[in-house]
């Protein structure tokens, strides 16, 4: 019968196996996948805010650059500003519950703004002007 002493024993069993070090390194790897893929998902909704940002900032900076309400006549206008570009379009206003036929000082303008970001998407703003009636 033969014998080991405790230092041959704890040589014997020291280390890892080849599966245990493949198991790990799979978990590591997965946990890093799950971060990269994490980090992009923020990098991408990050960018995407800021594009918004700068859109909406645009068609702010437009949108008080319109003429005066009593200067602004229906139609269109259109340009570009900061790589964005715009357009406005002045049309009547429309509703069903109001009569057009009733006198009013006022003429109700329906104001389209659209502003492209140079990527592609358009943001389009929709508002009511009130125009001083000629006369009232």
């Amino acid at each position: 019968m033969s014998r080991s002493t405790p230092s041959e024993r704890s040589r014997a069993v020291a280390g890892f196996t080849l599966i245990e070090v493949l198991v790990a390194l799979s978990v590591v790897a997965v946990s890093l996948t799950s971060i990269g893929a994490l980090i992009a998902t923020t990098v991408r909704g990050t960018r995407s805010l800021d594009l918004h940002l700068t859109q909406v900032e645009t068609a702010r900076a437009i949108g008080t650059a319109l003429p005066d309400r009593d200067q602004l006549n229906f139609g269109s206008l259109s340009g570009e500003a900061a790589g964005h570009r715009w357009r406005i379009d002045v049309l009547p206003f429309v509703a069903a519950n109001v009569d057009p036929r009733l006198p009013t000082p006022w003429i109700p303008q329906t104001v389209v703004l659209r502003v492209q970001s140079p990527t592609g998407p358009i943001m389009q703003i929709n508002t009511v002007r009130l125009r001083r009636r000629e006369g009232g």
